[in-house]
């Protein structure tokens, strides 16, 4: 199923007209002890309608900020159509950030109102609702701990059942009616790999031209499906996946909400789903967990793998195969390729990577083994999707063609501008940060980038993560990163040298690969003691000159310090999307790093 986007006034007239259409059918699934269950867009439509009055009642008027605060589940995209519904502003919280984000985000935002899904958050969120604007909190969970704090909480399903039979439905109709694509529908707030986070404030046409270019980019890969399954697990407070569920909402496709990433593969075998994003870091991950778990394998099955390899890749290329080498490709298709892609479910049309910059070797890694990697480019500020390749004819080292409804151009000094409804209304409150960020309408997005012979774009760098060294020579970290990051024994890197001769960086071991060295070398099986073992950074010195190998002279790194800790979310140095804060990194191993000159 298809439908025009550019029909709709708002995402929740588009939701609406779904629900004339699609009724009883199935359409949000979530796992129910041990079992996944459905709501029908009846059912939903129900409980968006009943919600949007009960914020009424609280007092949430037009225009009034209410954040969300959840994990991926049915009640996530009810309470957003919700807020919707009523001209409201959704504002989505990661459930992984800190009391004290939520307390820029309630306060900057100046929310009315805040809907948490569980005890847990609510505990690390409720904190930061003293002393602003927020008193009121809707409990999603049943609530079994009384909060003292001075506010007015409310249990979701009290609210929901108190407002099933309202009569005002009329006054609700007439209020979407009302609505216009330039109307702002959510704040959301970006990573802040930079700094404190600013609330990028974007309308129903933004998110609604988004959903026109997916459309566009997806249409031959869902042409002959008959029912559509998305597993959705990138948060929904990600723009990319709040976004893509308007999307799915427009192709009539089913979701269904993953468990968390502990059981990402159960939920595949079990949904088989045609699609599902993820960022970078993931694919990184199932990179090395494969790689590991092939070494565990008997010879033949390594070199049916190789093979695999070799061929896929070869096909990738467009380089002419032997009529031997087309006949052991079928055959890899059969015995190594199809056993993959079943270990995903078997069903997969794509997996789409998007958030950050896919490592060329994993993407090519992944494709040669069957699994159909899709990446594309955006950011928050534009809605978010830029450009995407077409599953007709990927470029792993690209990041596909232009979206359609969106302009972009390359300016003078290599940034890349972008133009279309898609972009934002602006920063919220921010008006400086705004007309630095939009001049003349085009979004300065602070990536260098370029097009290649065929049109596709490439993004070359970052702007602001550009290390200047010491001859005035620019170099991306990202890249010299990209190149540590593929070797099995580093999990993470980052390197450093503003203004410096050489470059440095920080390594975090791969825990795995560390326990398994200090085991055959008989060393004590600890990666705090191995990081400060003379021997083990001998060995990570000699991958550090091989990767050096392959770099410029200005690219290589010439000492580092080894870390027994990830960058995390937890610990501040990553942001949700899994970026690197470079700031946060450098705060705390600055010292550290300077010493090495």
């Amino acid at each position: 199923m298809s439908i025009n986007f550019d029909n709709f006034n708002s995402v929740v007239s588009l939701f609406n007209q779904q629900c004339k259409e699609l009724k009883d059918s199935p359409y949000l699934w979530r796992k129910v002890e041990g079992k996944f269950l459905s709501l029908s867009w009846l059912e939903v439509q129900k409980k968006v309608n009943a919600l949007a009055k009960g914020l009424i009642s609280l007092g949430i008027l037009k225009g009034d900020r209410v954040v969300i605060l959840s994990e991926n589940r049915p009640e996530w995209q009810i309470a957003d159509l919700a807020i919707m519904s009523i001209g409201g502003i959704t504002v989505p919280a990661y459930t992984t950030s800190t009391t004290s984000d939520y307390k820029h985000i309630i306060n900057h935002s100046e929310a009315r109102c805040i809907i948490v899904s569980s005890n847990d958050l609510a505990l690390k969120a409720i904190p930061a609702t003293l002393n602003s604007k927020c008193k009121n909190v809707i409990l999603i969970d049943e609530d079994k701990k009384k909060f003292d704090e001075p506010l007015y909480f409310t249990n979701w399903n009290d609210l929901i059942e108190q407002n099933n039979h309202s009569t005002n439905d009329n006054d609700l109709e007439e209020n979407i009616k009302l609505q216009k694509r330039t109307d702002t529908a959510c704040i959301i707030y970006t990573s802040g790999t930079g700094g404190s986070p600013k609330g990028v404030m974007l309308s129903h046409g933004a998110m609604l031209t988004n959903c026109t270019g997916a459309q566009e980019l997806l249409k031959n890969l869902i042409s002959d499906l008959s029912e559509i399954r998305f597993l959705s697990w990138l948060p929904l407070s990600h723009s990319y996946e709040h976004t893509l569920q308007f999307y799915e909402m427009g192709i009539a496709a089913q979701i269904y909400y993953a468990e968390g990433i502990d059981k990402l593969l159960v939920n595949m075998s079990e949904v088989k789903p045609h699609f599902m994003t993820a960022v970078p870091r993931f694919y990184d991950s199932l990179h090395t967990r494969i790689s590991q778990g092939l070494k565990k394998q008997g010879k033949l099955s390594q070199l049916f793998f190789s093979t695999t390899l070799k061929l896929g890749k070869k096909k990738y290329n467009n380089q002419k195969m032997t009529s031997m080498e087309k006949f052991l490709n079928g055959i890899m298709d059969k015995i190594v390729r199809k056993k993959v892609n079943k270990r995903f479910g078997g069903s997969l049309r794509a997996l789409i990577s998007g958030g950050a910059a896919l490592n060329f070797e994993v993407g090519l890694y992944l494709t040669a083994l069957g699994l159909p990697l899709l990446q594309g480019y955006g950011q928050t500020e534009t809605a978010p999707v830029v450009s995407a390749n077409p599953p007709e004819r990927i470029k792993l080292d690209t990041v596909g063609t232009i979206f359609k409804g969106t302009e972009v151009k390359i300016a003078e000094d290599g940034e890349i501008l972008v133009r279309g409804e898609n972009i934002m209304n602006g920063y919220w409150n921010d008006p400086k940060a705004t007309s630095s960020t939009i001049v003349d309408g085009w979004v300065h997005t602070g990536d260098i980038g370029e097009f290649d012979n065929d049109n596709y774009l490439k993004i070359t760098d970052r702007k602001k993560d550009i290390i200047v060294n010491a001859g005035g020579d620019n170099i991306s970290p990202s890249r010299v990163e990209e190149k540590l990051n593929i070797e099995p024994e580093i999990s993470q890197s980052m390197v450093y040298g503003d203004f410096k001769n050489y470059l440095v960086a920080i390594i975090v071991p791969d825990k795995e690969q560390a326990l398994l060295w200090a085991k055959n070398n008989n060393k004590e099986n600890n990666l705090s003691t191995l990081v400060k073992d003379e021997e083990y950074n001998k060995m990570i010195k000699e991958i550090i000159s091989k990767v050096n190998n392959n770099l410029a002279v200005i690219e290589q790194v010439r000492k580092f310090i080894l870390i027994d800790h990830e960058f995390t979310i937890e610990n501040d140095m990553m942001t949700p999307t899994m970026k690197v804060k470079r700031y946060k990194i450098k705060s705390v191993f600055g010292d550290q790093l300077e010493k090495l000159y």
